[in-house]
């Protein structure tokens, strides 16, 4: 597998963090600012943690994708049908 741009901050590497969506340039895993966003963190929080290495044009592509990535592949997590 070779690295792989997923957007313009995104990328995937097999040699940095086995190959997981990665900030362009660091080791910062995208999932780990997801969840910092889904806790609620201010995104200039979330910059001012890493120490400026993800913007907010960054943390808006990693949202942008999970949102297409969830819109796409919703119906895998329904728990249980509601009712009508």
């Amino acid at each position: 597998m070779k690295p792989k741009l997923i957007g313009r901050y995104i990328v995937t590497d097999p040699d940095i963090c086995h190959g997981k969506p990665t900030f362009r340039g660091t080791r910062i895993l995208v999932s780990d600012v997801l969840e910092q966003v889904a806790d609620g963190l201010v995104w200039e929080s979330i910059t001012e943690e890493w120490r400026g290495s993800v913007k907010s044009e960054a943390i808006a592509e990693a949202v942008m994708l999970a949102k297409f990535a969830f819109l796409e592949h919703a119906d895998e997590y329904v728990l249980e049908p509601i009712a009508a």
